[in-house]
């Protein structure tokens, strides 16, 4: 392998200027999220120097208290992030979804590191971290498009839920078309990737490794790997999340909660 490629940070600076393409198209057709979009660059920039800072001394120290606090509190941002976006109530939510994505890291985690990789320290900050990084990453994009589906389905087709409660007395059976419906949507995206990978893209780990000197065949193994645990991480954090949410929402009568969605 060649000698891996430093970018000087002038040259990084330089790549910001390819920004100024999609912003003029932007601007030109007024699609008013231009100041959502430099919000958003300026927050990638803050929070990518500063994970730099942090991952360098993280891998360092390789304490494994530090890696597990790192972890919840990645957990913590991805719930919170959640919450936020699909317009939900914290206090019915912020419990469920929380203890769905810990599970989820922890079943995810324990296979795939304790099994697949097997690395000689099981919180090796260097496996542990990225990898629990990738899989909630991803969880938090499924998760918010299959929340947002399933209550919307709720609310908006409220007339069928009912319909089949008094049919069939039963509130699991009746949620059913609901939940498939939001399993579908959120992951979806996902399986269209999984179709198309090395052949329309080639995965952003993968590039971060072939980029980084690493060996193809190397790289495509851990792809794989990291592949089958973001879609077996995000379709449980997913399901989890419905299924202990399903326990706080709704009243005695079955009826799904007013406030648990936030209006406007």
């Amino acid at each position: 392998m060649s000698k891996i490629i430093d970018i000087h940070f002038f040259d990084l600076g330089l790549a910001f200027l390819a920004m100024l393409i999609p912003i003029s198209f932007l601007l030109y057709f007024r699609v008013k999220i231009v100041k959502g979009v430099m919000i958003a660059l300026l927050r990638m920039l803050l929070q990518l120097s500063l994970i730099a800072v942090y991952l360098d001394q993280l891998f360092v120290m390789n304490n494994v208290w530090i890696n597990i606090v790192w972890v919840f509190v990645m957990i913590v941002v991805g719930v919170s992030t959640a919450i936020t976006r699909v317009g939900l109530n914290w206090k019915y939510f912020i419990v469920p979804l929380f203890l769905s994505a810990l599970t989820a890291v922890v079943i995810i985690d324990a296979f795939f590191l304790g099994i697949v990789v097997k690395p000689a320290y099981f919180f090796d900050a260097r496996y542990f971290i990225p990898i629990t990084g990738m899989v909630l990453g991803n969880s938090l994009n499924h998760n918010i498009v299959g929340l947002s589906t399933y209550f919307k389905s709720l609310t908006e087709k409220k007339e069928l839920y009912f319909f089949l409660l008094t049919n069939t007395k039963d509130n699991k059976f009746c949620l059913r078309p609901f939940i498939t419906e939001a399993i579908m949507r959120g992951l979806n995206p996902m399986v269209a990737n999984m179709t198309v990978v090395g052949l329309i893209s080639i995965p952003g780990m993968m590039t971060g490794q072939l980029l980084g000197g690493i060996d193809p065949v190397a790289a495509v193994k851990y792809q794989i790997m990291i592949m089958l645990a973001m879609f077996t991480g995000s379709t449980l954090n997913l399901f989890l999340s419905i299924l202990f949410s399903n326990r706080f929402i709704f009243d005695k009568y079955q009826r799904l909660k007013k406030e648990v969605i936030k209006h406007g």
